[in-house]
């Protein structure tokens, strides 16, 4: 029975020399005067060019008209979808472009007007044009990236930056 005893003594003991050591640091951080995070910006962050696409009058509802954007290595899709959606642009807010590289493995994509989606023939990805490019099934891990799009008063469709990474990039910095 005293060496039950003596081992309870010698575990409370264990137990308030710890708890009193974590108490000290707990106090000696809280006295370390803060100092301001400091973040550095995004590598992808950065000024793209405005570059015009199209005019309004050139395109049709559903029909994709193919684009490059930010870059000639960048294609890309304009499209007309016909009501209001997401990221659209022009007086009825149907206008949208998009990356047709596929963001899992870099296949380029192919416009389903029936069901307005950009699917994948590698591995079956499809994002939805209406929804921003969401991506509605397969494997890819980031939504398709979709392009801002700028339309003047004349109608001339300008493309002036892009919401995600495009693939195969390790950021959206433009070379110069």
């Amino acid at each position: 029975m005293k060496r039950c005893e003596r081992l309870v003594n010698e575990g409370r003991r264990a137990f308030f020399a710890r708890t009193a050591f974590v108490a000290a640091g707990a106090a000696a951080t809280a006295t370390v005067a803060p100092t301001a995070a400091r973040a550095t910006p995004s590598l992808a962050l950065v000024t793209y060019p405005s570059t015009k696409l199209a005019n309004i009058k050139d395109l049709k509802i559903n029909e994709p008209k193919d684009i490059e954007y930010p870059d000639k290595d960048s294609p890309g899709v304009l499209l007309k979808l016909g009501s209001r959606v997401e990221g659209g642009a022009g007086p009825d807010g149907d206008i949208v472009a998009f990356s047709v590289l596929c963001p899992h493995k870099g296949f380029t994509l192919t416009f389903s007007a029936a069901d307005k989606t950009l699917s994948c023939p590698g591995h079956y990805s499809r994002f939805d044009t209406e929804k921003g490019g969401l991506e509605i099934f397969g494997h890819a891990t980031q939504n398709l990236p979709q392009f801002r799009l700028v339309i003047d008063r004349s109608g001339d469709i300008f493309a002036v930056a892009v919401d995600e990474l495009i693939y195969g990039r390790l950021s959206n910095v433009l070379s110069a």
